[in-house]
């Protein structure tokens, strides 16, 4: 069997190192900058509890079920069904995060940033971090040559998701596990921007900034999906990503600023 070139587990060293450091700069530096604590880890729990809990049992019950198979098959309605998901899960816990357990923490308008670095910053750590890790230890056996015991105990299915996974690692270019950071960075910047539509939505009962954020998360994270399937290049993926995000970024900071403005805060 072949091997993971050096220079691959390196840059899964660097992500994973990376997937940390956003989080916790954020932190440091948001708090240097007179924001509370609390808004962060209450970011970090709304995330684990509405997408990586209640989202999760949605789609263990819709996608296998036959209507599952059929979104599942078809694109378009695989983005469509994901980006209502994320929207619609994150954002809601987004808003009862602002609503209830943050409510006297709104007159400080930096917390809405605080919240935005825990929510984007702990989705770092698990999606990249994690995958990162995960792809260092598989990546170790190859190279040691005991990735075979491993797969011998996996069924049939398992066996084929990990051949997979084993397959890309060492025939990928190295450059590509880096990518994961920069798509990262960018889904923190974006969690940041949504905080602050939802913030404001809260503070200043604007149900329009509520609805710009559902509609904000379902496109971007269901143009991502396509454009996955329709462009080979990660790089290029990446760009339109960025794109994306910042145009958002900046009706993000133009309304961020308009507030701070009217409540000097």
């Amino acid at each position: 069997m072949n091997t993971v070139p050096v220079l691959s587990m390196f840059f899964m060293g660097i992500s994973a190192l990376i997937s940390v450091l956003i989080p916790v700069s954020l932190l440091i530096w948001l708090r240097r900058k007179g924001a509370d604590l609390i808004p962060f880890f209450v970011g970090c729990l709304t995330f684990v509890l509405f997408a990586l809990v209640l989202e999760s049992l949605v789609h263990q019950v819709v996608l296998t079920s036959s209507a599952g198979a059929v979104i599942q098959g078809n694109i378009f309605l695989y983005a469509l069904y994901g980006g209502v998901m994320a929207a619609l899960f994150e954002e809601c816990g987004r808003f009862l995060a602002f609503r209830f357990p943050l409510r006297k923490y709104s007159g400080n308008d930096r917390n809405a940033l605080m919240y935005g670095a825990g929510h984007g910053g702990i989705e770092s750590m698990v999606v990249l971090g994690g995958s990162m890790i995960s792809n260092l230890v598989y990546a170790s056996m190859v190279n040691r040559g005991t990735i075979g015991d491993l797969l011998a105990a996996l069924d049939p299915a398992q066996q084929q998701q990990l051949s997979g996974v084993i397959n890309s690692m060492i025939s990928s270019p190295s450059y590509i596990f880096l990518l994961g950071s920069v798509e990262r960075i960018l889904a923190v910047i974006l969690q940041i921007s949504l905080s602050v539509f939802v913030f404001y939505a809260v503070k200043r009962k604007e149900t329009k900034l509520f609805l710009l954020a559902l509609l904000v998360h379902f496109l971007v994270d269901a143009v991502t999906v396509i454009l996955s399937s329709a462009i080979p290049s990660a790089i290029l993926i990446e760009i339109c990503l960025a794109f994306m995000v910042a145009i958002v970024a900046y009706i993000a900071r133009k309304v961020y600023r308009e507030a701070k403005e009217n409540t000097g805060k």
